[in-house]
């Protein structure tokens, strides 16, 4: 059986991450835990320090269970560097380069009306965007 997997991201505001890549995703917010109704009451169990809150993370799932979790994690410091990992966004559709590359660029530009930013547009394949706190993702179509 393979593993199953949530990507982390380091923040500075988890909520305004979270807000961008349920958009972004058409993720939700991943309900606490069983037995836990809250993710206040999930967080408590773990001994954390005062001015850690809730709402300095944010758990996302694909609500049809099929993509990895998302984690968005406030940190103190600010992204300095490159991803050495990123997140390929595809965006589905038949049709030959120049329909799948109008799919692209609509989706570039619903994403940058969400926040987000084109870095890069490579040979009419796929774009390089941000995300609002710098984080590099891509946004190409599905296979032909």
């Amino acid at each position: 059986m393979a593993a199953r997997i949530t990507l982390t991201l380091d923040s500075t505001d988890a909520q305004v991450l979270a807000t961008f890549w349920k958009t972004a995703l058409g993720y939700i917010d991943k309900p606490p835990p069983p037995p836990f109704a809250t993710r206040a009451e999930w967080l408590a169990q773990f001994d954390l320090p005062e001015d850690d809150l809730p709402e300095h993370g944010a758990w996302l799932c694909d609500p049809e269970g099929v993509g990895p979790y998302l984690s968005i994690l406030n940190v103190p410091e600010p992204k300095t560097a490159k991803n050495r990992l990123h997140i390929d966004i595809r965006v589905p559709g038949h049709g030959g380069p120049d329909e799948r590359w109008a799919r692209i660029r609509a989706e570039a530009e619903r994403l940058v009306q969400a926040g987000g930013r084109v870095l890069a547009e490579d040979d009419q394949h796929h774009m390089v965007m941000a995300d609002p706190e710098g984080n590099e993702f891509c946004v190409a179509a599905t296979a032909a």
